[in-house]
């Protein structure tokens, strides 16, 4: 039986390891790149090391693309519609989990209905009604639009896990006299922490990311996202790799320092509910 278990570990071991390599390989090949030279890019092996710690490519990123702007544009779309989306999910959620009447029962059906819907079938009627409103090519019409494409996920999620949330803790702050606002803020959303931290770096990976959307609503220069930038490098005449992969390197860095800080809540997010009962 020992033996059974200790070949199982090992198969299982040596599985995890070749997944693991199987990820982290394009991330090495793209950072690689990044140091390299348009020379060594087409000679060299994928694989082989670049000769040089050859920085030139990331100053050419930041030149070419604007990186400072897009940047910070793309942080500013990505930490205003995760808020956003973080409150209105979280809120709506409790609403519907505390809440029988069938009104909240058709509003939780209307958002399962929505992460149904596939989103390129939403890119029209989103932008005509953008369009209407004044707020395509606006930094406010560009949030509301990640708002209202993420909602219905974000609130399935949460009400998942409200349901985590002891009532008894609720029903004692109201008699304490604690009004509707305190015990949602200072009772509801502590507990709600894993969840939070789930739905925070989930949609802060499609959003940083994402491109469709984003090249749908802006066509100004001085509102363009990092992946809407990194495009304009690649063309049926000529695609500059090297510079794409720095910006790549420089875009990736801060979804990696959110997950990493985030971790053991997202871990925990997951978890949640999975021994409940």
């Amino acid at each position: 039986m020992k033996n059974e278990n200790r070949l199982s570990r090992t198969v299982s071991n040596f599985v995890i390891y070749i997944i693991a390599l199987l990820w982290i390989l394009p991330l090495f090949i793209i950072v690689n790149y990044s140091f390299k030279t348009k020379k060594e890019l087409y000679i060299n092996n994928p694989l082989s090391l670049a000769k040089s710690f050859n920085l030139d490519n990331y100053v050419n990123a930041f030149g070419r693309l604007n990186l400072v702007v897009t940047f910070c544009n793309t942080a500013l779309y990505t930490v205003c519609s995760v808020l956003l989306l973080a409150v209105l999910s979280s809120a709506a959620a409790w609403a519907i989990s505390r809440n029988r009447g069938r009104l909240f029962r058709f509003a939780y059906v209307y958002f399962i209905v929505g992460i149904l819907i596939p989103a390129q079938a939403l890119f029209l009627p989103i932008y005509v009604i953008g369009y209407k409103l004044s707020l395509v090519n606006t930094r406010i019409g560009i949030i509301l639009m990640f708002v209202a494409t993420n909602l219905s996920f974000g609130v399935f999620l949460m009400t998942s896990f409200m349901t985590t949330v002891p009532m008894e803790l609720e029903e004692a702050a109201r008699i304490d006299g604690y009004s509707l606002y305190q015990i949602y803020f200072f009772i509801v959303v502590p507990l709600l922490k894993p969840a939070m931290a789930t739905l925070v770096i989930l949609q802060s990976f499609q959003i940083w990311n994402d491109y469709l959307m984003s090249s749908l609503y802006v066509s100004s220069n001085s509102l363009k996202t990092i992946t809407v930038a990194i495009q304009s490098l690649f063309s049926q005449q000529a695609s500059d790799y090297t510079t794409a992969f720095a910006a790549i390197t420089i875009s990736v860095l801060p979804i990696a320092v959110l997950f990493l800080s985030l971790q053991k809540y997202f871990v925990k997010g997951l978890t949640v509910g999975a021994v409940k009962g």
